[in-house]
């Protein structure tokens, strides 16, 4: 049996002036996004694997180190999110045929509500909504929601004390669905309806717990659904298992 082969990595320059603390590729690894604490966010096509012999766009906007960059959806467009230091979140977005300073890219949104370092930040499932939570050093989380009326929506929580430092969203398909589909309203010689999305993410904070935080439609608005101890000091990073409808739900931290 021939073995697998792992091809040579291929260094990229990004110009970044000081220490680069994320990088994330897109949905169809087409773009590259870095973040440093040069306060800036460098956005690189990639083709074949490696990143075209050019300077990538600079997207400036922050005054402060900045620790995460998240692609969304395709679907919603070529929409890039940051977190920093200064308490910020910014979303931009690729303009086509637009000759920006920032090669295109423009800044659609300034989420200024929490009040100290914006540690982390993740896109929800694309099938609940272009929705972006955050987890800030301040205590708290919040959840940004972009509005049929062309405006974002803003929620914003006590998550964990001393603070909180990342955040991962859960699947929208709920566990077990794919086994024992729904059969509320279910229609005779018909399929029975999909299961019901959930928004539900969990968060990772500086009390040494994991929480897992639900949006009630009754109340409109984010409920603590549980609390998971088990560590003894901070938990820096979340992680949500992909589910593809089978009974089990998982997260690492």
């Amino acid at each position: 049996m021939a073995s697998a082969t792992v091809s040579d990595s291929v260094p990229i320059e990004t110009a970044h002036d000081d220490m680069i603390h994320d990088a994330q590729l897109d949905y169809y690894g087409k773009r590259l996004a870095t973040c440093s604490s040069d306060r800036t966010v460098k956005v690189f096509d990639v083709v074949d694997g490696d990143t075209q012999r050019s300077a990538g766009h600079t997207l400036k906007g922050h005054t402060g180190p900045v620790w995460q960059v998240a692609w969304a959806h395709p679907k919603y467009g070529h929409i890039l999110a940051s977190s920093s230091y200064d308490g910020k979140v910014l979303i931009w977005k690729e303009q086509q045929g637009q000759g920006a300073s920032a090669g295109g890219w423009t800044k659609i949104k300034e989420h200024t509500l929490h009040s100290a370092s914006v540690n982390s930040v993740s896109w929800a499932p694309h099938e609940l909504g272009a929705i972006l939570a955050c987890a800030s050093s301040d205590g708290k989380l919040s959840v940004l929601t972009f509005k049929n009326d062309g405006q974002w929506g803003a929620d914003i929580f006590n998550g964990h004390a001393i603070g909180c430092n990342a955040v991962s969203w859960a699947p929208a398909t709920q566990p077990g669905s794919l086994i024992t589909p729904q059969q509320n309203n279910a229609v005779p010689g018909q399929p029975p309806a999909p299961a019901q999305s959930i928004k539900r993410f969990a968060s990772a904070g500086c009390d040494n717990l994991v929480k897992i935080w639900a949006f009630r439609e009754d109340s409109q608005g984010w409920v603590e659904e549980e609390t998971l101890e088990g560590h003894t000091d901070w938990v820096r990073d979340v992680a949500w298992a992909p589910n593809i409808g089978l009974p089990r739900s998982s997260t690492m931290s």
